[in-house]
């Protein structure tokens, strides 16, 4: 669905530039931005897949993944076509890889943002995801959407690959309350050959979160041969620790598919190398994910199991105002 767009400088010759990610798009009449689904219509530029909601579901927010977040309760979650990178192992890609121009008309049906906001009500969610594909392209949605979510006392999560302007960044902060964001690799010119965007935005991105408020957990995708090494690993860890040490760190294992079907799985051993790099940087919470057993949150202090997990739900929770129960160390977090 057309809709007018946000963020976006006129330029002559009825050209526009795109502030919404660091992309910037400079862009000429009838193109679109390298999200596809960003169009410049006789110099003015329009958000394609406004209320174009491909997949709407209601999941655990363990699953987005937040640990840390409501642990136990529900999300219903949206995404629209697009994506401002091209990530060669994306396990969206079907929806979230547009090719040539986006067609308005590719979705069937409409879910507006007063819906949006109803349908979750009524699943009995406390949030709302915007998540499978990059919320950052579906911006104008997402905002509208959580405007009216968080009046009526709804909680609002990007998972996020973190490309996004600060500039958007603020104009979300009001009704964003947490976030997941990839930080796919600690290389810029991985960023840029792999994935086509740049590393520092990224990182500015995640430290700008934890500025405004938003609760902020990290996932980092380990790919064998194209982020494991020791010091790439160490350097993503000494950066959450540098942000903030209590910020989860999810380590998730990669499985082939799309563009990478030919690369080897990782195995439980690169995630446990992981896991102890992040631990000697001094990380509180450190995740293993897309593994057979969900790890427990454990408390910093005493050692004790605080959460304990099983098919992305919480099975015990002893964390109570914030704090464990055996020693009282506060669990950093968004408790209900």
């Amino acid at each position: 669905m057309k809709h007018p767009a946000l963020l976006y400088d006129k330029l002559q010759q009825h050209k526009v530039k795109c502030k919404l990610c660091p992309n910037e798009c400079l862009i000429a009449d009838g193109g679109a931005g390298i999200c596809r689904v960003r169009k410049n219509i006789g110099g003015d530029l329009y958000s394609l897949n406004y209320a174009d909601a491909i997949t709407a579901s209601v999941d655990p927010i363990e699953k987005k993944p937040l640990y840390h977040f409501l642990p136990g309760s529900s999300a219903y979650s949206i995404a629209t076509p697009g994506c401002n990178f091209r990530c060669p192992f994306c396990q969206n890609w079907r929806i979230s890889q547009v090719n040539g121009d986006y067609d308005t008309g590719a979705v069937s049906g409409k879910l507006m943002p007063d819906e949006v906001v109803a349908n979750a009500l009524k699943s009995g969610a406390e949030t709302i995801a915007y998540t499978y594909t990059e919320p950052t392209i579906f911006f104008e949605y997402a905002l509208d959407t959580a405007k009216i979510a968080s009046q009526r006392g709804l909680k609002n999560i990007f998972v996020t690959n973190g490309y996004i302007t600060p500039r958007a960044l603020e104009m979300a902060s009001p009704y964003l309350d947490g976030a997941n964001v990839d930080l796919k690799y600690f290389s810029d010119n991985s960023y840029r050959k792999v994935c086509g965007g740049s590393l520092e935005p990224v990182l500015e991105t995640i430290k700008k979160m934890k500025e405004l408020g938003i609760w902020v957990e990290i996932t980092t995708l380990i790919i064998p041969g194209e982020n494991d090494s020791g010091r790439e690993l160490t350097q993503i860890a000494e950066f959450i620790y540098s942000v903030d040490p209590a910020i989860p760190w999810h380590i998730s294992a990669f499985t082939p598919q799309y563009k990478y079907s030919d690369h080897n799985a990782t195995g439980i051993e690169l995630l446990r190398k992981a896991e102890n790099i992040g631990s000697r940087a001094g990380l509180k919470y450190i995740y293993m994910g897309n593994v057979m057993a969900e790890p427990d949150t454990v408390c910093p202090s005493c050692k004790k199991s605080l959460i304990s997990r099983s098919s992305f739900r919480v099975k015990a929770n002893n964390i109570k105002s914030g704090n464990c129960v055996s020693c009282g160390e506060n669990i950093e977090g968004v408790w209900a």
